[in-house]
């Protein structure tokens, strides 16, 4: 199992990759800017990122495509296959590269939160309160959509860039709506909220290509048994790479923790990453605001060295 962090596409620079290297990260995870799919081929600019990160010491492992254009494929509106057509650039660029994985959403509008609220030592913790949520919820007239029509438009999507990512030898990981509640929020269905929808989200096109980012916070938060999904989802060997994250509360009101405060079992999710045969990428996701860290330094630090010494533990 590889440690991982991410990193902006702008912020990868010696400091930053030396802070990285310093703390014991193995590999990272670079956001793909959007401009990368306006018409131009990106395999020369991934290979000198991957040989910036690799002249330090990393592996470059993720190139994550959330900022790549979807809106149109998501809505299924004129100018989709302009915007799939880009995707397909991407991952071939990816694949040229020398990079095994990228990752996405596929949700209408974004994630949803309420306000924070504060932890130990004044951290603040990313909140969901649907009660709260809903006192003040925003509406996106122009963004509605149904769950049938963003499966129509998911199957589309998946159907045009899987072959393609198989070809270049590229995993694309699928990360679940966060909050992941059935619930339309802003006016748009949501869909990747349980782990029977990623199933079925995999059964549209059968391809090792074609995964989960498994996100222990948004599993936990689908009201799962994290560590039985564990098994469920890497037992298809299904998990492209893992967010190590804990939270406190139910799927309806919750909180994004420090990772050993939560309501997960730390090290038991450990043990069945290793008992389903996983060596992959795992990191830390979100952790909350610690005051006085606006770089969040310290909180990735605190989060690395805990998944390390969990790897070192549970691994070796």
């Amino acid at each position: 199992m590889k440690l991982l962090d991410q990193i902006p596409w702008n912020d990868v620079n010696p400091d930053n990759l030396n802070f990285y290297k310093a703390i014991g990260v193995e590999c990272l995870l670079v956001h793909v800017p959007a401009e990368m799919a306006d018409g131009r081929d990106p395999t020369d600019d991934f290979k000198r990122l991957k040989r910036l990160v690799e002249g330090h010491g990393l592996e470059l492992a993720v190139l994550h495509s959330h900022s790549v254009p979807r809106d149109k494929i998501i809505h299924g509106l004129p100018g989709r296959d302009e915007q799939i057509e880009g995707w397909r650039r991407v991952l071939r660029g990816i694949g040229r590269a020398g990079v095994p994985a990228t990752a996405t959403t596929f949700y209408a509008i974004s994630h949803f939160r309420s306000p924070s609220t504060v932890g130990r030592g004044g951290a603040r913790f990313s909140t969901f309160d649907y009660e709260a949520f809903k006192k003040n919820a925003p509406h996106h007239p122009d963004k509605v959509i149904g769950a049938e029509r963003l499966w129509e438009n998911l199957e589309y999507f998946l159907k045009r860039v899987v072959p393609v990512a198989e070809e270049a030898g590229v995993r694309i990981a699928l990360h679940p709506d966060d909050p992941p509640v059935p619930d339309p929020l802003g006016g748009a269905a949501r869909i990747m909220v349980s782990l029977a929808n990623f199933e079925r989200a995999f059964g549209l096109v059968p391809s090792r290509a074609n995964g989960m980012l498994f996100c222990q916070g948004c599993v936990a938060e689908m009201g799962e048994d994290v560590v039985k999904a564990i098994q469920r989802i890497g037992g298809q060997d299904k998990i492209v790479f893992v967010h190590f994250r804990n939270i406190r509360g139910t799927p309806y009101n919750f909180q994004e923790v420090f990772i050993d405060e939560g309501d997960m079992d730390m090290v038991r999710a450990m043990q069945a990453y290793k008992e389903v045969g996983y060596d992959g990428p795992i990191m830390l996701d979100h952790t909350p605001g610690i005051p006085n860290d606006p770089q969040a330094r310290a909180g990735h630090a605190f989060a690395n060295g805990y998944i390390k010494a969990l790897i070192q533990a549970v691994y070796r």
